[in-house]
């Protein structure tokens, strides 16, 4: 590795926010940014993490603080949700040594047709950069590269070991992952998502929306069959009434 200038280090205005190379399947951006509005939600009331989606991450463990690791997804907590660049864009990038030198506590890796490292490359990375938690999603090529289709990876005493459970808890973070059978755009799709400590997987403002709607419309089919058996009651007495004689309107 060669030396590194510690001290006059690019700001994040120099560096491009990542490699500019297109992804080879929608769900590369769209999974991620899910799981991004996710949090929205969920941490709507927090300042204190960011979910960055497809964007450089620049660091000085590698061989040039200029070459970045770009996964498709990555958290990061104790920094600022929003930190607005001198363009006033936000973050063009995530630049180590302009948030405390804090890594991201997990990143995101979604296996592609392409094969991108995944399995050593990145995690070599990710293990000098410290990365608590490693999520690979293979659905597709798990068979071809040997692996599961959804794993996690924990870093323990310096490598990264493989967990078990789904979905998986994640204590430091506060949060699980996993897959969900859902659908999107009208569309049945297996999505990942995020879920509590219970493993109850938090909601969409959507889903929230409709499951209030399904709610209040049970509500509203109780109310009416109790309102047609009052009714049902009602009638079958004042049959009753006039079997024996009586008036039932006089009863009113």
């Amino acid at each position: 590795m060669l030396p590194i200038d510690l001290q006059h280090l690019p700001n994040s205005e120099e560096l491009p926010c990542s490699d500019d190379t297109p992804v080879d399947n929608e769900d590369q951006n769209l999974l991620p940014n899910i799981l991004l509005f996710l949090l929205n939600t969920i941490w709507g009331e927090r300042q204190d993490w960011y979910f960055g989606v497809d964007m450089g991450i620049y660091h000085t463990t590698g061989k040039s603080p200029r070459v970045p690791v770009i996964p498709d997804g990555f958290l990061s907590l104790g920094v600022e949700r929003r930190k607005p660049s001198r363009k006033g864009r936000g973050r063009l990038s995530y630049v180590l040594w302009e948030e405390n030198n804090i890594p991201p506590i997990l990143t995101l890796e979604l296996v592609s047709h392409s094969y991108g490292g995944e399995y050593d490359e990145k995690m070599e990375i990710y293990t000098k950069l410290g990365v608590l938690y490693y999520v690979i999603y293979n659905p597709e090529f798990w068979r071809r590269d040997g692996h599961q289709p959804f794993e996690v990876y924990k870093l323990i005493e310096g490598e990264y070991r493989l967990q078990i459970g789904e979905p998986y808890w994640m204590p430091e973070v506060g949060l699980g992952i996993g897959r969900v059978q859902t659908t999107f755009g009208n569309l049945p799709q297996e999505q990942l998502a995020w879920f509590d400590q219970r493993g109850d997987r938090f909601l969409t403002e959507a889903e929230q929306e409709r499951q209030r709607a399904e709610i209040a419309q049970q509500q509203a089919n109780i109310a009416q069959e109790q309102a047609d058996r009052e009714r049902q009651r009602a009638e079958q007495l004042a049959a009753r009434l006039r079997e024996l004689g009586e008036n039932p309107d006089s009863f009113l």
